[in-house]
């Protein structure tokens, strides 16, 4: 019997460890360099998976991994051109997708690939007559694919750059007459250029291999529509309608020293009333913005960029159900792609650049009517209760992963190629009623307001409390909630907010690890752990719903926790970090909130945080001050105080020199856009020796997590009117 257990155990064992096959493994390996910061990745890193499917043809040329295992060596081998600044690969991606053609033209790649010959050639190779050659190839070969729209698009842009070049020397001469149709090459537009010149990021923007940039566009520059040649310098003004005829592009600053960066993915978070949206970028870039109104459409040219091909002229027609319904995305002209966002009734929107990895990341508020319940994840609707029934909150969850990658650039979404989509796209901006958030390209943070719209607000849940488990009295009336520190009765509370579902973020995670402490303490442990257990404390003693934005060794995208928070309607968001500092006697703790400063010290932790430079800080700064919403910062400020009321109150026992280092505010990026009160508490200094040494302890931790609970909680019952959440604290051990 023993034997026969131990021959059955030892199959399962041989069973579960089965051998991945070579596409399985390759692909594996794709998704896994995938997932890897652009800035990090190596030649090394490139070589190894571009082995693994090259194992799969040169093993067996008939498999039917074959074909797609070819096409997925061009595709790494055109990622690495630019990436890796190798001009060597992107040829080779070229010969590659020859390959793929002439060995397999059975394939139903060959199209694509062939689209792909010629898009290299005209914007890496500087070869227009090969990239015409391969675009009128597609047109004979292949009349009805769905590429056709694309090839069609490359011949417009070739020919516009040939009419271009024979414009130059008229236009270098003089002879330009203001037209807003005239073409010309970015060449004569910089002889005779009226806008403004580009904001220049601060080297300290850029990320750390930065000098491993893409390259490779030709001399001969694109031609560019000069539509904004007489628009006035000054701050942004609602534009009236174009002339028929007349395409809106403003000049562009051109791709730094000939490099492009290129569009690679666009996530979405959408709520009825509220979308954010993060293009994934390979570089520092301008860009302009713009709505088009009935029905409402915001688009932003992105100058000095290339879109991806899983990307280029195509529909995304978005899932989720929220304010977001499309989106679509085409190189508008060589070195511009433009991004078009399809929302209905916009109140203003905002958008800002971050790095490492570059990504732009958009804002948009609208009018829409908020849902009476949004389930977050997988999870439903909480039953309706009767009369002195309360429902019951779900167990903490932690949000699903929204990633990009060649095979999904649009998560949550339906793709369609439609041959239409390239001319929309371009035709957006020739509609009339057009309004500009920008005048000349750039790179620094904007922010719109929809004339004659009214700003957004934050509304109160509808959702029913959760937070009590006692029976309610219906005889009992409701306790008004009390007025904030400063006296005052915020919208929030003359409404009735209650407090039923709680997202808590644990900063940092994966391979940002946050500060390391004394001893090698990584701050990314110490906060995950924090979290997970107030998460659990603020579950049973609250009876509050927790969305963790991670629960494990994880990275999450400043940008994406916020919009985790926004998407799962949370009433309160708390993020959890951990603080440093180049003083190793510094001690305390200190909670801030979202609002504009100039204080430096609180600059210099929210640069940290951001892991941006000094100077994006500021930008930041700015733009919190156009989009901030006087109420939200108020009731955030209030939950920031009773925090780090809680927090020091609870750590100070037995402490000696533990300072309260107080309330701050900052414009911290893991808090901008959300739209519930938010703060971020600095638990303790990992750079400290005492703190990292108590902070190892189990005890202490949970000491942290009750102390954040108690202020939670404090101010939960300031909202309610109630003292019970916090008496509960200390009875329910």
């Amino acid at each position: 019997m023993a034997t026969t257990s131990k021959t059955t155990s030892a199959a399962s064992r041989k069973h579960a460890a089965a051998p991945l096959t070579p596409w399985e493994k390759a692909t594996r390996g794709r998704e896994r360099l995938e997932a890897m910061p652009l800035a990090s990745r190596t030649k090394a890193d490139y070589a190894k998976v571009l082995d693994d499917y090259r194992m799969i043809y040169h093993s067996d040329p008939q498999s039917k991994y074959a074909p797609p295992a070819v096409n997925a060596v061009a595709e790494l081998l055109t990622s690495q051109g630019h990436e890796l600044n190798d001009t060597k690969s992107l040829k080779d991606a070229v010969g590659q997708y020859e390959f793929l053609r002439k060995q397999y033209p059975g394939s139903s790649l060959r199209v694509s690939a062939l689209l792909a010959e010629g898009q290299l050639y005209e914007n890496d190779l500087g070869d227009p007559a090969s990239a015409k050659q391969c675009y009128q190839q597609l047109l004979k070969q292949y009349p009805k694919s769905e590429q056709t729209e694309e090839a069609r698009a490359g011949l417009e842009s070739l020919q516009r750059r040939a009419s271009g070049s024979s414009a130059k020397s008229a236009t270098a001469k003089g002879e330009r007459r203001g037209t807003n149709t005239q073409s010309i090459t970015r060449a004569s537009a910089a002889e005779n250029r009226v806008v403004a010149p580009v904001p220049v990021r601060a080297p300290d923007t850029k990320p750390a291999d930065d000098g491993a940039a893409r390259k490779g566009v030709s001399a001969a520059e694109d031609v560019i529509s000069d539509a904004r040649e007489t628009a006035p310098s000054n701050a942004p003004q609602p534009s009236s309608a174009p002339q028929p005829g007349v395409t809106h592009v403003a000049a562009t600053s051109g791709a730094k020293h000939g490099e492009l960066a290129q569009v690679t993915g666009i996530r979405h978070w959408s709520t009825p009333n509220y979308t954010r949206v993060a293009i994934d970028l390979g570089d520092d870039v301008t860009y302009e913005a713009a709505r088009v109104p009935n029905p409402d459409r915001i688009y932003f040219d992105l100058h000095g960029t290339r879109l991806a091909q899983s990307l280029a002229g195509k529909s995304f027609a978005v899932t989720d159900d929220g304010f977001l319904k499309r989106i679509r995305a085409a190189q508008f002209s060589n070195n511009m792609t433009r991004v078009v966002l399809d929302v209905n009734d916009v109140t203003e929107y905002s958008a800002f650049l971050l790095p490492n990895p570059y990504r732009l990341i958009i804002d948009i508020h609208g009018n829409g009517q908020p849902p009476q319940h949004v389930a977050s994840g997988n999870s439903v609707p909480p039953p309706s209760s009767s009369q002195g029934e309360t429902a019951v909150a779900p167990p903490p969850t932690t949000a699903p992963d929204e990633k990009t990658s060649s095979h999904r650039p649009v998560p949550n979404s339906v793709a369609t190629n439609n041959a239409g989509t390239t001319s929309e796209v371009a035709e957006v901006s020739d509609q009339p009623g057009r309004e500009d958030a920008t005048s000349t390209p750039t790179s620094q943070p904007i922010a719109a307001v929809v004339p004659g719209s009214r700003p957004a607000t934050t509304a109160p849940s509808t959702r029913k409390s959760r937070r009590s488990k006692e029976p309610v009295d219906p005889a009992t009336p409701a306790r008004a909630a009390a007025p904030t520190a400063d006296g005052q009765t915020s919208l929030v509370r003359a409404l009735g907010l209650k407090i039923g579902r709680i997202v808590i973020d644990a900063g940092h995670g994966g391979h940002d690890s946050g500060t390391l402490g004394v001893d090698g303490i990584q701050e990314k442990d110490v906060v995950l752990d924090v979290a997970l257990r107030l998460g659990k404390l603020l579950h049973e003693r609250l009876g509050a719903e927790i969305i963790y934005t991670r629960s494990d060794d994880t990275f999450i995208p400043l940008e994406t926790r916020t919009a985790i928070a926004n998407k799962s309607q949370a009433d309160l968001f708390l993020s959890i970090h951990a603080n440093s500092s180049s003083d190793s006697t510094a001690r305390g703790v200190e909670t801030y909130y979202l609002n504009f400063t100039s204080q430096a010290d609180a600059l210099e932790v929210a640069a940290r945080e951001n892991a941006v430079s000094d100077q994006s800080i500021y930008q930041l700064s700015d733009l919190v001050k156009k989009i901030a919403l006087k109420d939200k910062i108020d009731e955030s400020r209030e939950f920031a105080s009773d925090v780090e009321a809680n927090l020091y109150a609870g750590l100070e026992r037995g402490n000696a020199g533990l300072k309260n280092r107080g309330v701050k505010k900052a414009p911290f990026v893991v808090l901008i856009g959300a739209n519930m009160p938010s703060v971020l508490a600095e638990i303790s200094f990992v750079t400290n020796p005492k703190d990292a040494e108590q902070l190892r302890e189990p005890e202490y931790r949970q000491r942290v997590a009750e102390s954040l609970y108690k202020g939670v909680a404090k101010y939960e019952g300031g909202l309610s009117g109630s003292r019970t959440s916090v008496e509960r604290a200390s009875t329910s051990r």
